[in-house]
């Protein structure tokens, strides 16, 4: 096994005032030639965003873009004619494809809204815009991983163009994970929302991640209460 640790104090940062932002990888104004992605996975922004403000009409094309709230609501807008809010228990797919224009705005007037975007270079190239999201709420339960993203179209996640495997779960203190890698090859990026637990002898606090690759498993012990986000991606 191979590791890579991203502890949170050593991320990338921009404050502009409405927008508070932490770079996992090199971003906009942050560049480390050390921290340019892990794999498929090229970018993880932490944002905080305040009420009644958020990001213009900006364009995309061939990138993968997931957004998981925190905490708060994201208000969309696309050149595809798509509309809609997307809330904490939520997760939102976008794939960029031939290209699209899009805005996000913070839902609440007067209350932040706290989101994980994240990117992933595509399985194929220039396919047809499109977005999906789903309410897992419901599907989160204690102590478990939940499927947020796969490569599959027949199972109860989102699909995504790229051999990508997302899950996330809320653990008790004391708990021990074991995640079989699901696609060959693949290595696992893991990001703790929050608490403190240990991947393979790697110590995690809030908002710290480890990637590990070159493996076919791994485990992580809880050491509070926690929530793990483990973003499985190509390595290659």
């Amino acid at each position: 096994m191979k590791k890579v640790f991203h502890p949170a104090s050593e991320r990338g940062h921009n404050d502009i005032g409405w927008l508070k932002a932490n770079f996992s990888f090199s971003f906009g104004p942050y560049y480390n030639p050390e921290k340019v992605h892990f794999g498929a996975l090229r970018v993880l922004n932490d944002d905080i965003i305040a009420g009644g403000t958020g990001f213009g009409t900006h364009p995309h094309d061939n990138m993968e873009i997931i957004t998981i709230p925190i905490s708060g609501a994201l208000e969309h807008r696309d050149s595809t004619g798509g509309h809609g809010v997307i809330s904490a228990g939520e997760v939102q797919v976008m794939s960029a494809g031939t290209g699209l224009q899009h805005s996000e705005y913070n839902h609440s007037k007067t209350e932040d809204a706290n989101t994980l975007q994240i990117w992933l270079f595509p399985k194929k190239m220039n396919i047809e815009p499109r977005y999906d999201q789903k309410n897992f709420a419901n599907d989160l339960k204690p102590n478990q991983l939940t499927t947020l993203v796969s490569p599959y179209k027949d199972g109860e996640a989102l699909w995504i163009n790229q051999d990508a495997i997302f899950s996330m779960g809320d653990f008790e203190a004391g708990q021990t994970i074991s995640y079989e890698i699901k696609i060959p090859g693949n290595g696992a990026y893991i990001f703790l929302i929050e608490g403190k637990a240990s991947v393979d002898g790697t110590v995690l606090n809030k908002r710290d991640a480890v990637g590990v690759y070159d493996t076919s498993s791994f485990t992580i012990e809880t050491e509070s209460h926690s929530r793990i986000l483990i973003m499985e991606v190509p390595m290659r």
